[in-house]
């Protein structure tokens, strides 16, 4: 008979706002049991999460010391989960040291780039211990990059914009890139070019991904995760958008991914793989 005790789940960057909704999410699920709180933040130190998320009072304090924590996650009968909403500068070293305790990643910060998510790949496989990178949670995000690529089938041209509030630190965003990746990855390449384009200010045209497809950053307060993937042809446009009103429309992916982490061996990068 399966155990059937709580998965523990870690929340690092839990004082965030996506980390407040992961509390609030997971203190409400049956069966995940939050053992820990890590944040940086020195305002939050010592105070209770709970309170903090403003779900009630949790008796979980909130420290900054990520490995501490860890230890904490590996104490109960079923492997621990990190669910990681921190900063792009600092996720590498908290997924390895996850991996390292034995306590499997959930990771939602962007920013990694490809030869990190390959180094962690191989070390999470050597552990033989489950990880996930997820740049966006949304099940509706997910929905767009396969019209997206149904789309690319009768497309010879696309751009991709992204929007999102001016807090976010890296850009282009993990989900266009995720997006670019995918559409790349049919083999075609895009938007042949029929001038001579000239940029009379330094990236005008936006970034450059794979196969020549544009993505294209906007950062402005009052936004929070937006999408555009435009398709263009002779006489007509093709677009597909995604809007974020709330970040709650994250936490059912957040919580499939949780429980789906803990049957994973290795490092899988993408919702749509454990959908």
């Amino acid at each position: 008979m399966a155990d059937e005790s709580p998965i523990p789940v870690v929340v690092n960057g839990a004082g965030g706002k996506m980390g407040k909704e992961v509390i609030k999410a997971v203190s409400q699920a049956e069966d995940l049991m939050l053992v820990g709180a890590v944040d940086n933040n020195p305002n939050y130190q010592g105070q209770d999460i709970g309170e903090i998320a403003g779900c009630g009072t949790l008796q979980i304090p909130v420290v900054n010391d990520l490995q501490s924590i860890l230890v904490l996650a590996t104490q109960e009968k079923v492997q621990g989960v990190m669910v990681d909403f921190t900063h792009p500068d600092g996720v590498y070293e908290n997924v390895r040291s996850a991996i390292a305790y034995g306590v499997r990643p959930v990771v939602g910060t962007t920013g990694l780039d490809s030869e990190q998510i390959q180094d962690l790949g191989e070390f999470a496989a050597k552990a033989s211990t489950g990880a996930l990178i997820i740049p966006n949670f949304s099940i509706g995000m997910v929905l767009l990059q396969q019209a997206a690529i149904s789309a690319s089938k009768y497309f010879e041209h696309v751009e991709i914009i992204e929007l999102h509030h001016n807090q976010k630190a890296d850009a282009p965003s993990g989900t266009a890139i995720k997006t670019a990746e995918m559409l790349a990855g049919l083999g075609k390449t895009y938007n042949q070019t029929v001038v001579k384009e000239t940029e009379k200010l330094p990236g005008a045209r936006g970034s450059l991904a794979e196969e020549n497809i544009r993505i294209h950053s906007v950062r402005l307060p009052g936004l929070i995760a937006h999408q555009e993937v435009i398709f263009g042809a002779p006489g007509q446009i093709y677009t597909l958008r995604h809007d974020t009103s709330d970040r709650s429309c994250y936490m059912p992916g957040v919580l499939l991914a949780i429980r789906k982490v803990t049957q994973l061996q290795s490092l899988v990068y993408g919702l749509e793989k454990i959908l």
